[in-house]
């Protein structure tokens, strides 16, 4: 295994503590106390998954969150004593892939870092026939063996999750998902009240793709029913759930 897993904390013993339940799934865990050194330490390569705290000296864990996003894209896992959902919502908008809350079951927590480092090294569709052109929609063209999204030619910079999502979506036309199933097969875990979690990363791709987020021309919400799409031609890629509606369509000329 040996992956290189940052673990960020003011809290010295959390930090050990994490350490040691990390270390015996056989990681290597490097060690941050401040949004500071976790901004410096994350800009090396060797890091494959941050742990990090919101409530830190010199720079908090959400601000230290939107720096590293501005030079890499890996998974990040934020840990806080905060467990409102206005809490988890907020930390996910600013471009977490999961939210645990203290206190935490370490078996639970080695369980989300196996999940999301699997998902980061083997991100796509595992029904996908083909890995290989590109997907073009209007302004959208999206490149499966590099990964890419792009908006009018411009790279879009999505999370890991983010990332993941559009895979999923764009590899599968035709096929409409219920949310609890997005959640399953890019989280990979139980999909127990997951529609919150799906919503804001779907937000977040519409915020990043549309050049008029309240007024979309791809990723549109209609009368009360979820349900969001990403189109190829004449093809849909959606997802549906409760009483929201969100649809990538092709824009009309």
């Amino acid at each position: 295994m040996n992956e290189c897993i940052l673990v960020v904390d003011d809290d010295r013993e959390i930090v050990g503590a994490i350490a040691i339940v990390l270390e015996r799934e056989g990681y290597t865990v490097r060690r941050a106390y401040d949004g500071l050194g976790a901004v410096e330490q994350a800009l090396d390569p060797a890091v494959r998954l941050i742990l990090i705290d919101v409530m830190m000296p010199k720079l908090d864990g959400l601000s230290a969150l939107m720096r590293i996003r501005e030079k890499r894209n890996l998974p990040v896992i934020v840990l806080s004593a905060k467990s409102e959902d206005t809490d988890k919502i907020l930390g996910l908008s600013m471009g977490a892939d999961d939210y645990v809350t203290k206190p935490y079951n370490p078996q639970e927590l080695a369980a989300r870092v196996r999940s999301q480092l699997r998902r980061y090294t083997l991100l796509g569709d595992v029904h996908a026939e083909k890995r290989e052109g590109e997907i073009v929609n209007g302004r959208l063209s999206y490149d499966p063996e590099r990964r890419e999204l792009k908006a009018d030619g411009e790279l879009v910079k999505l999370t890991a999750t983010e990332l993941k999502i559009v895979d999923l979506l764009m590899r599968n036309p035709g096929r409409v998902f219920p949310a609890e199933e997005i959640y399953q097969r890019v989280w990979q875990s139980d999909s127990y009240a997951c529609e919150n979690t799906v919503m804001v990363h779907i937000r977040r791709i519409r915020e990043k793709i549309e050049i008029t987020p309240k007024n979309p021309k791809y990723l549109k919400n209609t009368s009360s029913t979820i349900f969001t799409v990403i189109a190829k031609t004449s093809d849909l890629f959606a997802f549906a759930s409760f009483s929201l509606l969100f649809s990538i369509s092709i824009p009309q000329k």
